[in-house]
Parts: C-alpha cells; structure tokens; sequence
C-alpha cells in the first residue's frame, strides 16, 4: 500500500505531499529531510500519514527521517494549527518560529545539509562492566587493585560511589563528574573493568526539596485563592499585585507544587532583561531544576535545550521570553505570565505576529494546565475578564513587608518654565529632590521614554530637518557617535556641517533623549556617578548586567533609562524617580494611550521606596490635571480602568471588539492606492462599516516602501472564526488579481 505525508517546511507555503518508502517509519510529528524544488533540500515536520495519492504526477520521496523521536507532540501541534489559524499565517511560518534555526537547516545538496544538520553534543559516559555487577566478583577486583594499584582502586570505589551511593550501579555516570585521573579511567577500561560509552549530554536535575520563601497573611490569602479558583475548575486566573508586593514569592510556591507532582511549569517573562536577573532568583530557590530560553542563548544552546524537553518525562521549570510557548513540555501544568500586560509579549516581525499571553492561555487548555496571569497594572482586556468573572482573581493590595508607596508629586512644566524655575529639561523640584536624595547617599532613576541624544536635528534659520531617505521619518540624533540614525530600518550618515538646504547656519538637537538626559544630569551634579541604560548602551547580556550590578552595588548614583528600568527591577537605595517627560506618554495617537501611559508610570514609580524609609516619584508634565496623572498620583487603577473602558465600549475598541490591521507595501504609490481602494471595496461588500480606511500610516514609508492600512473591527461577541474565514477569502482573491498580485497585504490579529 503506497503511503504519502504531507510534510510542513519553514516557508510561508502550505504543507506539501511526498511519498513515503517503502520501509520508512514515520509518524505525525517527526522531522524529515525532504527535496523541494530541483536541488533544494529542507527540514519539515510530518502532518500527517495518509494513502490519498495527490492529483499530480511525480511525487517526490521522503529522504530520510531525522532524530528518533517526533520532535512534536499531539498537543504541540494542535498549538500551531491554533497559531497559524488565529493569526492568519501558515504552519510553515510557525514552523520558523517555533523551531531554534540549527533544528530547520536547508542546503543546495545532501552532502551539504547532512554537514549542517544539528547533532547534540555528547560526552563520555562511565559504567561497571557487567561482570562486576556480581557483589563477589566486585570484591575480588577490589582486594586486587587495593594491593596492585591503589589509584585504579580509587578510582573505581569513586564510580561504584557516584552510581548509587556505594551500592552496585547498574546505570552511567558522566565522566566529568569523577575527580579520578583520565589514564586512570582508561586503564580500568583496557582491562575490562569499566564500560565506557558516548551519549548525548542531559542536565542534571537536583532533589525536589526547595527552600520557600515565607509569606505574609496577604500573600498566602492570595495563593489560597488561588488555589481555590484552579480547583473549582478555573482555567485562566488573574494575581493583580502593587509593585513591590511580593507577586514572585506566591508564583514560587505555585512552582514547586506542580514540580513535586512531576509536572511541567513555564514562567513567561517579556523582556531579556528581565529573564537574567529573574533566573537568578529561581536558582537560588529550584537549583538546577531552572531552565533559561531566550534569543541571547547562542543557537546550539537553544536547540539543545529543545531536544532536552522533548526527551523529558515531566519536572521541568523552564524561564524564558515569548518564544518559550513553543517548546516540547511532556506533561505541562502551570503557565507563569509575569508582567502579562506588557507589548513585549507581541510579536511584530515576522509572521506569525502572535502574543504569547493569548498562546499561553490557550496553550494551557489544549495541554490540560492552568494559567496565571500576574501584574500590577493588568490589560483591560484581562482585567475585564476577570471582573466578569470568565478568569478567576487574586489581590495584592500592601507591598510587601515594612515597604510603603511611594508619595508622586507632579510638577507643572509650563508653571515652571514662566517662573523660570526650568533649567534644561528639569523643573527646580525635581532638582532640589535629586540634590537631597545624593545628600543622603540615596539613588535616583529618571525615566525618559526616548533614547538618543535629541530626536531630530533642525536648521533655526529655513527649517530644514534630517529626514531619512528610505522611510518617512525623521532621523535620531546620537551624539556618542556623532551620528544621525533612523529607528525604523536602520539607515545611518554624520551629522552636516551646515545645513543642506540654505548651506548657511549650523543645525541644533531638538527635543532630548535618554542621552541627552545623561550628559545634562552629569554636568549639573558634577560630582554624582550617572549611567544610562537603554537599547544603545545595552549592546550584550554582559553590558547590561555590568550596568545593573554596578547600580545595584551602589557604585552609580543616578540612573537614566527608558522603559528598561521599568520592569521588575529591585533596587534597596533607590529613593527618588523622576518621570521627565509624561505628555509624550499620553498625547500618542493610539486608543491605548492613557492605559499605556498608566501602566509605565505606575511600574517607573514602583522602582522607588521599596523599603520601610519609602521613597518619591516626580512627574513632570505641562498638564498637570490630566485624569491619567491624576489616577496615577492617586494609584487609583479601578478609576483608570473605568474610565478606559468607558471610551473604549463608546468608540467600539478592544475589549469591546476584536481588531485586526491589514497593511499593504508596495514601491509604487499609485499602483498601491489604487490596489488599496479594490481591496477596501471587496472587504466592505462584506463586512460593511466594520471596516475603516484605507488610510496612511503616521510613518508611511519604511525601506522604500509605500504603506497604506485598512482596520476591520469585529463583535466581541460575534465569531471571530468566521471573520477570518472571510477575510482570508477575499485576501486570497487580491493576491491572485492580475494588477495587485506584486502588493505584500499584512494582516495583524491584535494589534498592540
């Protein structure tokens, strides 16, 4: 009976159909090395194993299967059909995703891919001859090597000792982990005494017994009602916490519970960052149990720790970022998502543009498990779902231990800068605060949410600003290279000289950044230690530790830092924050302006005061009376939340209704109006006034490309299955039409 599987590759394509040999095992799940095209040769995933004979000619055969086990469960896979579905991609494209790059390599030939096909590293491995397994036999050869040769005595007491505690072993023991000599080793092994054999390396795993951090009534209140809500058979469950209460203790006591069961639990982080100093912490309480997975492991680390998983039984604790939703866990019980309100968890290059909070929740529903979602600033999405009670809830409502809030005192720019009390960027209050809290050898963090030296520089005399050539943006000043650079494609050039319009006056920085806030706090507070942390300075996992422990050590007085500093940091003499420039928060052009806003302002102000002495948080804005500013002086989420959903159920805005963006690009400006206009018609004959546009981004050239957006807004409550079973439809219809086929059409599902 001839057999075929439709086999995934990592290609925006769908799944394609090769015959399976005669002979050849393969299941769903597997990785197989297949032929597409004329010479290429690729990684796939089996699909599926069928006996329908697809309806063209030569079907090419599987060449070979790869590792020995399927490198996809069931559940992992319905996963990815969940992921390709919801976010308009195809499997292949999550097949990218999902898979560490030395898992999916491809070559011009078979020689070559077999030369790149990843192969895990192994090591040697130590074991008693089986003869010596007979107690009696054993002491015979000791007596013998005891008198003969004291150090092969040794060093075979050392491996009987390693294998099971001075009992006789009857499995391996890495030969790293023996102190004896290597010739001593080898001699034992040359006369028949020890076994020796190559594996592929596995980590360690230490006893299950954690020491636990104690907890106060309010916390373990809250991990009882936890408990309560998984039990009563709550899927999902939110743990809203002020900064600073003590969130990762309750998530520790959840850890161990599901890892003394043998269960699997993934803690979900949404910055690099955030990962390095988090793990730490988990080591210290779970040891080697702890599993890191992140883009800055190099890309052999990843794919070991891939084939690790998969290979697993259950009991692993794995920490890592967004990506970490893909990986093999056998017997998964518990997502972590810390932080669950932060953009970071969305992914927004390539496809699929997934966001690891809404994967993780349903990843924990197809695997059997539960998810807590943890902040102290939730979405609205998710706290709408809690309050209606679709989620469970936990409150944290005291910081932890003798630590108080913070007192926030907003300070009016523009009062300031008519009283003249505004010197460079900084308003005299902020000033004074900062000269007291050095005085009292305690820290500062000031929070700008731009980084560069200035945004842009400007001619005084005709205006002329330095724009970039490839996309519709203005170029960032970064005075440390002397360097005018755009954040959207990365084009770079000096700065001129003169100005390149009228050729007379010099150009000037306008604006400021986080550099610029570096030079100018050092220069007023000459005698204070000043460090800046953002995407510039932290240039590796090293530069950004060495910045944190040098600030955490004391050994830097002021710390300047974009949204960097925000996240989960916890510094004992931070006593003062500054917020330098909130309007920049709450004047964007975006519906999630005054939530956003929010939420950074409570998470920068929860840097400060974290110990009994508390601490301050200043805001400078030129509007000072601005209900966000207000709620956020007032910690007031409930206020803030009410008022957001208000405009949002007004307006017909998430969490009232589902958005999803399509973005077309094309180099031809015309050719793409008009593709956008034909579009736009055929998606309104079906979907009405539900879609807007189309309408030109804020920056609508990026790379040379033109750009134009159409917005479909979709019911709550209606069936988002269906919408995109619509849409899908008429998005295949443009991609075939003769004149529109060349535009690239982007949908985004949840745009953040």
């Amino acid at each position: 009976m001839e057999r075929y599987a439709d086999v995934v590759l990592p290609l925006a394509q769908p799944a394609y159909t090769f015959a399976v040999p005669e002979g050849m095992e393969l299941a769903a799940g597997c990785a197989v090395e297949v032929q597409f095209g004329p010479r290429k040769f690729h990684t796939g995933i089996v699909w599926r194993v069928h006996e329908r004979r697809p309806d063209f000619k030569r079907i090419k055969p599987v060449q070979r299967p790869l590792y020995d086990r399927p490198l996809l469960t069931a559940a992992q896979m319905k996963l990815w059909e969940w992921v390709a579905s919801y976010y308009m991609c195809s499997l292949g494209e999550v097949m990218r995703a999902a898979l560490p790059s030395l898992m999916k390599p491809s070559a011009d030939s078979r020689e070559r891919f077999a030369d790149e096909e990843f192969r895990p590293r192994t090591e040697c491995y130590l074991s008693l001859a089986p003869e010596l397994r007979d107690e009696e036999r054993l002491h015979e050869v000791f007596e013998k090597l005891e008198r003969r040769a004291p150090k092969q005595y040794e060093a075979l007491l050392e491996l009987v000792s390693a294998g099971d505690g001075g009992g006789l072993p009857e499995g391996e023991v890495p030969r790293r982990l023996l102190q004896s000599d290597r010739a001593v080793l080898h001699a034992l092994e040359r006369k028949g005494f020890v076994r020796a054999a190559e594996h592929e390396r596995t980590a360690e795993r230490g006893e299950a017994v954690f020491r636990l951090p104690q907890l106060t009534p309010h916390q373990q209140a809250a991990l009882d009602e936890l408990r309560r809500q998984f039990a009563d058979g709550k899927a999902t469950a939110l743990l809203h916490g002020v900064t600073s209460s003590g969130k990762t203790e309750i998530y520790i006591h959840l850890i161990a519970e599901v890892l003394a069961r043998g269960g699997d639990v993934l803690l979900l982080v949404p910055e690099i960052a955030l990962t390095a100093q988090l793990i730490e912490r988990m080591e210290r309480i779970f040891g080697s149990r702890v599993t890191p997975y992140h883009s800055r492991l190099t890309d052999r680390q990843r794919s070991e720790t891939y084939l690790r998983l998969n290979r697993s039984e259950g009991g692993e604790f794995v920490v890592g970022v967004r990506s970490s939703i893909f990986l093999p866990l056998a017997r998964l019980q518990l997502i972590i998502v810390d932080e669950e309100h932060d953009a970071s968890y969305k992914q927004a290059e390539p496809a699929p543009r997934y966001h690891a909070r809404d994967c993780a929740v349903m990843m924990a529903r197809i695997f059997g498990g539960r998810t807590l979602l943890g902040s102290a600033t939730p979405s609205l999405e998710t706290w709408l779902h809690a309050s209606g009670g679709k989620y469970g809830r936990a409150t944290l409502s005291e910081r932890y231990g003798d630590a108080r809030m913070p007192e926030i005192i907003v300070s009016d720019t523009l009062r300031a800068a008519r009283r003249g009390e505004r010197h460079a960027h900084f308003n005299k209050l902020l000033l004074d605060k900062i000269g007291e809290t050095l005085g009292r050898g305690e820290q500062v963090m000031l929070f700008q949410n731009r980084r560069g030296f200035s945004p842009y520089v400007e001619c005084t005399e005709c205006g002329w600003t330095a724009r970039c050539p490839d996309c519709n943006v203005t170029l960032t000043y970064h005075k440390a290279g002397g360097r005018l650079v755009c954040h959207y494609c990365g084009h770079s050039e000096p700065v001129p000289a003169k100005c390149p319009s009228c050729k007379v006056t010099d150009v000037v920085p306008m604006g400021f950044g986080t550099e610029k806030i570096e030079e100018e706090i050092a220069r007023i507070f000459p005698e204070a230690r000043v460090a800046r942390l953002d995407r510039d300075t932290v240039t590796s996992e090293r530069a950004f530790s060495a910045i944190v422990a040098a600030f955490a050590r004391r050994e830097t007085d002021i710390l300047v830092g974009t949204q960097m500093i925000t996240k989960g940091f916890d510094f004992e003499g931070v006593a003062l924050v500054g917020i330098l420039n909130a309007d920049n928060m709450l004047n964007n052009p975006d519906f999630r302006a005054g939530e956003r806003a929010f939420q950074l302002m409570m998470q920068v102000a929860g840097r400060a005061g974290r110990r009994a002495q508390g601490g301050e948080v200043v805001i400078q804005t030129a509007e000072p009376g601005h209900p966000v500013v207000r709620q956020v002086v007032e910690g007031d989420f409930g206020a803030m939340a009410r008022m957001q959903l208000a405009d949002r159920e007004a307006f017909f805005y998430p969490p009232y209704a589902r958005l999803t963006t399509l973005t077309l690009r094309h180099r031809d400006l015309q050719l793409l109006r008009r593709g956008a206009v034909h579009l736009a018609a055929g998606l309104r004959r079906r979907f009405g006034r539900r879609l807007l546009g189309p309408m030109a981004p804020p920056v609508d050239r990026i790379r040379g490309e033109y750009l134009l957006g159409l917005l479909l807004k979709i019911e709550s409550g209606a069936s988002s299955a269906r919408a995109r079973e619509l849409l899908g439809a008429e998005l295949q219809a443009f991609a075939q039409h003769p004149e529109f086929r060349h535009i690239a059409v982007i949908p985004n599902v949840d745009p953040q």
